[in-house]
């Protein structure tokens, strides 16, 4: 009798089959014979010459990305696994937060949103929202029309000295808010790829 974690590694390598057939288009018992003889031990050169038969004819390119695929999304479920366990130790883990992280596609997607929950070490914006500033960026994100300064100066403790203190520490809090955003931080990177160029010149000086 299977235990569920076993069960759940079972779907985990299934969903990983299924996806794998739909990529390079064949048939999911293709990616099962496949995957049965490179876990085996077998190359892919191997199987692509010697082992026809078994996989009804995969050639070696659609072995070698099949190879490629299947190393890849088992690290990515390996990680999911270690990020679902990770936020549920922290108390964190709600029904909305684990679909998000079940439906993570990629590892780039899974490590956006696990950021906001990974341990780190005691950060400026931390710092900042320890004296008391996070309802100052929470009202500087919501109306930006306001005066910082003025605002900024309601602010004033023990820990925080003049308004350009305060300002900096609302700065930070924002500023990692920003960057623990997975769907802003995904959209940025998208962007950067498809529209973003790299331009090159010669220093001033040098030939």
């Amino acid at each position: 009798m299977t235990t569920p974690v076993e069960q759940a590694a079972q779907q985990a390598q299934q969903a990983i089959g299924r996806k794998i057939a739909e990529e390079l288009g064949v048939r999911e018992g293709q990616v099962k014979a496949a995957v049965e003889l490179l876990d085996g031990g077998a190359t892919v050169p191997f199987v692509a010459r010697y082992r026809k038969e078994a996989t009804d004819s995969l050639d070696d390119a659609q072995l070698r990305t099949l190879e490629e695929r299947l190393r890849y999304l088992r690290e990515l479920e390996e990680r999911r696994a270690a990020v679902l366990e990770s936020v549920e130790a922290q108390g964190k883990l709600d029904d909305e937060l684990r679909a998000r992280i079940l439906a993570a596609d990629s590892k780039a997607r899974l490590e956006d949103i696990y950021l906001p929950f990974k341990p780190k070490r005691r950060t400026k914006a931390q710092i900042a929202r320890e004296a008391g500033l996070e309802p100052l960026a929470d009202t500087l994100l919501a109306d930006p029309a306001q005066d910082p300064a003025a605002l900024a100066g309601q602010y004033l403790n023990e820990s925080v000295a003049d308004g350009a203190a305060a300002l900096e520490g609302a700065r930070a809090i924002l500023v990692e808010r920003f960057g623990e955003d997975a769907d802003l931080v995904g959209s940025l990177r998208e962007r950067m790829w498809t529209r973003g160029r790299l331009v090159a010149t010669v220093r001033e000086g040098k030939e």
